[in-house]
């Protein structure tokens, strides 16, 4: 062809007059195409006569310079990213040669129009293949067309395939020996789904003009294989029979090394041999490819020795990774192996020669030998499990001692891999996300011989959102611990700085149940010290980092903040579990209400719930109660903190959905059981502990106390108790639980007996061993104690009681047994029962329904009245808050029964009231009752009896039952069907008379009871206030005249100043207030 001018253009030329320089896709006119439309046109004219489409291969050195120039220029003009102007003019040759052209007469009418590749296929001449398969050749690309190749439908991909073939077989040259088994190999390497925009296009414009060969053609239809409907058909069919073709054109030892490789490769990836391959390990994945990478980095004749190391590794591991897109059939791959047995006997002895000899390995000798390998094993794997024919088993019998014998003779070869670039391969993997990237990442995370290299640090730095995985963080962290160890330099500490903050930015971006399992590791290997003991650049400056965190926290106490100091608080654990805990429980008892929010912070990570190593196998081995020890327990030092620490305490147990840190039997075993001591200064708060972990329910059919040691705790508490009843006359600076803590050992005594079955021991024979060691124990105890065990003995003992209860009760001797003890002699029986009523609710019912007495005989019920006064007054000051409420509940019942005796004297009624007093009876025989049990109390042989102290609780006991008997009166006035005002203010005089006779009475030193007495008799007359208030009767202004002039004389007789003052001050205010 020529140019209008008559000669022919430089590519150069004709670019400048055809097209701007601005490429639009694969088929857009541009400066590319216009370049190559000028390098057809010279080829074109330099063959004439005879037209490019009858282009030989013979013809190619001569008429392919004026194409393989436009290339050149195109490149050198037109650089485009990875050459993809080179796939460009592939597609558009190939394209050319594929697609008919259209019919001469409506080709202007609508090609430009509706065909995308009208107007650049116009502009290349018709070729044939040779043109595209020599194209291919001077540009070095294989691979673009195989990317092609495999883009056309499948008939007519293994019809190009054959053309190919066909084309390489005839005046077979090195270079044709050398495109076929590049193709060969980027065939097997070929992946799908990773089309580019060039690809898509070609294959969219060949489906789209139907260019699926006709049978004329001489093509067969496509062929698909049974159980493989993704495979190219018929493609390895084709490879082999284009090998048997030139096997004796190939002779140079690298290209038959090459031609034996694809083919190993190509029947290893048959389904007949074997299930499938499974990845390699990474370490010995890592390795291959450093091993490629070495060997093109010294073989100056790969076409990879020149590209740079991300490059190497991105080929290599193409090279590592073949798919099954060629996989064999049966038939192929039986031609296939017999095709190498053949090919091994000819080549086999010079192949050896060639890698013992002083060229030794390359890339194409490495491949082989890998291959043989893999196939070789295979091989087994077929002959193990495939169903062979004779002729068949004989070929894989005699493939697999040829394999064998060469790989005996040469295999010793890849004892010299260089695998010393392992390190800079990861890196490029990682930096370039190449396959398994993830899986390096691990390695490169653990291996302790690469870290901490100036390109390690830059690399985990540059690529830090790779490794933000709980596995990988921990596989940091071992490195840096590793390093920090044995590093301690300048230098070595900057670069622990800087990887540091790199995993801890890692770690931060993780979800929380991550960050869990990072803790959860980091405790595993340094336990709870964490980092903080092994690198000294995150000990360096914990402490300031610790107080500033959580001073930020605790000013942020909500639900907002929680989050937000969760997240903060993760990064301190992290760097030392231990001292975060620590501080947490530290602010938590000191900081004024922050207790529950630090304990929503600390529950939010269950990886702190670690069993330790203990140093003691008796104390429970749990991080947390171990820094609740260290850093709180014996430092508490106001009720308030007491109060906070056993709350945090309670939420870390129960912390509602979250996991609790705690257990209730470790803390038990922790704050309750080494504490369990008259003597201990901690005894009342280990009690408080101990109420609160027996009311958390087991989560398993085993309770926990089973593992606490539940008799012997039973026993300290009974012990405990035992100590009551000496507790006025112990040494004062003998340390002992105070009066108010005998409820809550009552209580958690109660608790245990319900809670301690047989179910809590292995065996029934145990059980009961347990039992009666237990109750030999407390038999040299107060025998009150005994009782209180009676719902764990159940029937296996009876109940204890001195002989003179049963003077008074009707006991079953089948239940109760009488003991003689020198403390209850005759006349004692009262006594003993008032205690039995002391010691439960059910025992007090019980008592009273057993009670012997005559209420026909006088002078009996006399007795009984006055020696049940005695027997009160003994008990009473011995009696805990709950104790005396149970007996205040015995005295009612009496009353109301009439059986006790109490007579009510006019000592304060100045006239006989003509009032209804009768539902007030019971108030006021209790009222003068007490007041007799104080008569006899202060009298001159009883004063001395207690000391200061007991006489305050004594009194606080007689203050809370009028506080309930004023309850009580208020109550049975508003139940009463008629007004009765005037009854409940006398009333009212009649107990702050019989409250001011106590006061009254005390004896001296005793000034501290003035208090609780104070505030009583206040009370009261604020409820006479109301009522007289209430009263509207006639002549009730002077009825309440004169009660306040009574009970100012009654007042002014107080010999307590202050107590005198306060109430003479109350009652002239009372007074004022009436007579408005």
């Amino acid at each position: 062809m020529t140019s209008s001018r008559g000669a022919a253009m430089e590519p150069a030329e004709l670019g400048a007059a055809m097209a701007p320089a601005c490429p639009g896709g694969p088929w857009a006119v541009g400066e590319e195409t216009a370049i190559l439309h000028g390098g057809f046109l010279l080829a074109a004219r330099l063959l004439q006569p005879r037209p490019l489409r009858e282009l030989r291969k013979a013809d190619w050195p001569r008429a392919g310079v004026p194409i393989t120039d436009a290339l050149r220029e195109i490149g050198e003009r037109c650089p485009s990213p990875r050459g993809l102007w080179k796939k460009e003019a592939v597609a558009i040759v190939w394209a050319k040669i594929l697609l008919p052209p259209p019919p001469a007469a409506a080709a202007l009418e609508w090609g430009w129009k509706d065909d995308e590749f009208f107007s650049v296929g116009a502009m290349i001449p018709e070729v044939n293949h040779t043109a595209l398969f020599e194209l291919v050749k001077a540009l070095g690309e294989p691979r673009l067309l195989v990317q092609l190749l495999l883009a056309l439908p499948p008939a007519l991909c293994r019809g190009q395939l054959e053309n190919l073939v066909e084309y390489i077989s005839s005046e077979t040259s090195p270079s044709d020996i050398r495109l076929f088994l590049d193709v060969w190999w980027e065939v097997m390497k070929h992946r799908e789904g990773q089309e580019d925009a060039t690809v898509s296009a070609f294959s969219a414009l060949i489906h789209q003009h139907g260019a699926e060969p006709s049978l004329e053609d001489g093509l067969q239809p496509p062929k698909r294989f049974k159980g493989d409907p993704g495979n190219a058909p018929g493609l390895p069919a084709v490879l082999l029979e284009g090998l048997k073709q030139i096997r004796g054109s190939i002779a140079q030892p690298r290209l038959r090394c090459c031609a034996l490789a694809n083919l190993a490769e190509l029947l290893g990836l048959s389904a007949g041999l074997g299930p499938g391959h499974s990845p390699l390990p990474i370490a010995e994945h890592l390795a291959r490819l450093s091993a490629i990478v070495s060997l093109w980095g010294r073989d100056t004749e790969s076409q990879f020795h020149p590209c740079g190391l991300g490059d190497k590794v991105r080929e290599a591991e193409r090279s590592l990774s073949l798919l099954s897109l060629t996989r064999p059939s049966r038939e192929e791959l039986f031609g296939g192996l017999d095709l190498l047995c053949s090919l091994l006997q000819d080549w086999g002895e010079e192949l050896q020669d060639a890698l013992r000899g002083s060229e030794g390995l390359c890339f194409e000798s490495y491949r082989l030998l890998d291959a043989l390998t893999s196939l070789g094993k295979n091989l087994d794997f077929l002959l193990e499990t495939g169903d062979l024919g004779e002729g068949e088993t004989r070929v894989v019998l005699e493939l697999t001692q040829l394999t064998q014998d060469f790989l005996r003779d040469t295999s010793a070869v890849l004892k010299d891999l260089d695998t010393s670039l392992v390190s800079s391969v990861a890196m490029a993997i990682i930096e370039q996300r190449l396959d398994r990237y993830m899986d390096t990442c691990s390695v490169f995370a653990s291996e302790k011989t690469w870290a901490f290299s100036k390109a390690w640090v830059e690399c985990l730095v540059k690529n830090k959102a790779l490794f933000q995985s709980p596995e990988l963080v921990l596989e940091l962290l071992e490195t840096l611990v590793s390093f920090a160890t044995s590093h301690h330099d300048k230098e070595a500490r900057e670069l622990q700085v800087q990887v540091t903050e790199a995993i801890v930015e890692c770690y931060t971006e993780l979800s929380l149940s991550d960050k869990n399992k990072v803790i959860s590791g980091v405790l595993a290997s340094w336990g709870g010290p964490g980092l903080s003991q092994n690198v000294q650049v995150v000990r360096e400056g914990l402490q300031e980092d610790l107080n500033v965190t959580f001073n930020q926290l605790t000013k942020s106490v909500s639900d907002e903040g929680l989050s937000r100091a969760v997240a903060a608080m993760a990064r301190l654990t992290l760097l030392s579990p231990e001292a975060t805990v620590k501080q947490v429980c530290h602010l938590a008892v000191v900081n004024l209400g922050a207790h529950q929010f630090l304990a929503q912070i600390l529950c939010s990570f269950p990886a702190l719930n670690f069993l330790e190593s203990p140093k003691d196998p008796g104390r429970p081995g749990s991080l947390v109660v171990r820094c609740l020890e260290e850093a709180v327990w014996g430092k508490l030092s106001t009720e308030r903190e007491e109060e906070q620490f056993l709350q945090f305490l309670a939420f870390l147990m129960q912390p509602g959905s979250a996991t609790p840190l705690v257990s209730p039997a470790e803390v038990t075993k922790a704050f309750v059981l080494p504490y369990l001591k008259s003597d201990s200064p901690e005894i009342e708060l280990s009690l408080q502990i101990l109420s609160k972990v027996l009311g958390i329910l087991s989560c398993s059919e085993e309770h926990w106390i089973k593992s606490c040691h539940p008799f012997p705790l039973l026993l300290s508490l009974c012990r405990l108790l035992d100590g009551y009843t000496k507790y006025w006359h112990q040494p004062k600076e003998q340390l002992f639980p105070s009066l108010e803590t005998k409820d809550l050992i009552l209580d958690i005594l109660c608790q245990l007996c319900e809670l301690v079955g047989p179910e809590t021991v292995p065996s029934s024979e145990l059980w009961v061993q347990s039992l009666a060691w237990l109750h030999r124990k407390v038999a040299s105890l107060d025998w009150t104690v005994g009782l209180r065990l009676k719902k764990l003995y159940g029937d296996h003992f009876k109940n204890e009681v001195p002989a003179t209860l049963f003077e008074i009760c009707r006991l079953p001797e089948d239940e109760w047994t009488s003991q003689s003890w020198p403390a209850y002699g005759p006349g004692s029986g009262l006594l003993a029962w008032m205690e039995c009523c002391c010691v439960s609710p059910a025992l007090r019912d019980t008592m009273l329904a057993l009670l012997t007495l005559n209420v026909d005989n006088p002078e009996e019920v006399n007795l009984f009245s006055k020696g049940f006064l005695v027997a009160l007054i003994q008990v009473l000051p011995w009696c805990s808050h709950g104790e005396w409420k149970r007996l205040g509940a015995v005295l009612e019942q009496l009353l109301q029964r009439q059986v006790l005796h109490v007579p009510y004297t006019l000592e304060y009624v100045q006239h006989m009231p003509l009032l209804n007093l009768r539902p007030f009876s019971c108030h006021l025989q209790l009222s003068v009752l007490f007041l007799r049990g104080f008569q006899l109390l202060c009298s001159s042989s009883c004063s001395t009896w207690l000391p200061s102290e007991a006489w305050l609780h004594v009194v606080q006991l007689y203050c809370s039952s009028l506080t309930d008997l004023l309850a009580s009166v208020q109550a049975a006035a508003a139940a009463s069907a008629q007004p009765c005002m005037q009854e409940v203010s006398f009333v009212c005089i009649q107990l702050f008379c019989h409250l001011l006779h106590v006061a009254a009475m005390l004896p001296a030193g005793t000034e501290g009871c003035g208090e609780p007495l104070l505030v009583l008799a206040l009370e009261v007359l604020s409820q006479y206030e109301v009522s007289s208030k209430a009263d509207t009767s006639p002549c009730s202004a002077l009825r309440k005249a004169n009660e306040g002039h009574f009970l100012e004389s009654i007042t002014d007789n107080v010999g307590h100043e202050e107590l005198r003052s306060t109430l003479l001050q109350k009652l002239s205010k009372l007074a004022a207030r009436s007579e408005h």
